[in-house]
């Protein structure tokens, strides 16, 4: 346990100092925004671009790894809607409190940490994840998200889905893992000269990420209090981080192993980075989704929040039972 924490402490002390950064006020409100446009469309691509050209095709086509942790995610957030959706939390609320309890942090903090911990080959089932919960889970919680909607300028759960679709689209991460999964299967070589550009940006991508995730999250804390509308009660807040550290990683142990038992072909190493990143904490972007289609921000920031201290513990209790 010692030996991992050594590996994960770096990890999470980079999102404690961006946390501290901007509750102190050293870092400005104002700043983070750049930091996050830095992060999602240079240093992020890069470093997914890198791992997708890096890893073998067949590790980034590998269906049963897609299969499986999607069909994890569908339940997770059917599980979720169902028991969270009562009293004043709606369609809407519950469907993002959903998207939050079945989406990891994968891009900001998974890949860079399971690779650290397993290796490059980890790499491979990470962007795998990535894909499936950008383009799917995301779009059906947003379309979820839009069934309790009754006003005029409300937009339907196709409409809101096309919106995520199109969101997806334009953003860069899926298209560099495409781009790095060509180059991956053409065997192409760019001149050297952009590949060290890339490659300095992508050495940047981890310590950024990380210190942004600590300074989105102070700043969702700070606006929560700010905005004393809505009053949340930890019981709308520690079941769900709960289901999203201990109730996702064992779904997803219990059906991959399930299925390997059935005779489907999927190398355990993958089950076990599947596993990993089901005991990531919530994923931050879920709160600026939520913020964007009028969820209770204050919950879901919350909730990131409860789920990001935890993990520091029990990503490290689920590192030490799967390796």
């Amino acid at each position: 346990m010692l030996q991992i924490l050594t590996v994960t402490f770096p990890f999470f002390a980079l999102v404690l100092c961006g946390f501290i950064a901007a509750r102190r006020g050293m870092l400005p409100i104002a700043a983070i925004p750049g930091l996050n446009t830095f992060v999602l469309f240079f240093a992020l691509p890069c470093m997914l671009y890198r791992f997708g050209a890096t890893t073998p095709i067949a590790q980034l086509l590998d269906p049963s790894v897609a299969l499986t942790y999607l069909l994890c995610a569908l339940v997770m957030v059917g599980f979720v809607v169902a028991v969270t959706r009562h009293g004043r939390i709606g369609w809407n609320d519950a469907s993002f409190g959903a998207l939050v309890g079945a989406f990891p942090n994968t891009g900001f903090m998974g890949v860079p940490l399971l690779v650290a911990l397993l290796g490059p080959k980890a790499a491979g089932p990470a962007i795998v994840t990535i894909l499936v919960d950008m383009v799917i889970t995301t779009s059906l919680c947003i379309a979820l998200s839009r069934l309790g909607s009754h006003g005029p300028g409300d937009a339907s759960a196709a409409q809101a889905a096309k919106n995520a679709l199109k969101g997806v689209a334009t953003n860069p991460m899926p298209w560099s893992i495409l781009l790095g999964a060509l180059v991956s299967a053409l065997q192409l070589e760019f001149p050297k000269p952009v590949v060290q550009t890339v490659g300095l940006l992508a050495d940047a991508a981890s310590p950024v990420a990380l210190f942004t995730i600590g300074a989105v999250l102070a700043r969702s804390q700070m606006l929560a209090k700010e905005d004393k509308s809505h009053a949340v009660h930890w019981m709308e807040v520690v079941p769900v981080a709960a289901i999203k550290l201990f109730l996702h990683p064992l779904l997803v142990l219990l059906v991959g192993a399930g299925a390997i038992q059935m005779g489907v072909h999927m190398d355990r190493f993958a089950l076990t980075v599947l596993v990993l990143l089901a005991a990531l904490p919530s994923a931050s972007n879920v709160s600026l989704l939520a913020e964007r289609f009028g969820a209770d921000n204050g919950r879901i920031a919350r909730i990131i929040l409860v789920s990001t201290a935890a993990a520091f513990f029990t990503f490290a209790g689920a590192v030490a039972l799967m390796t």
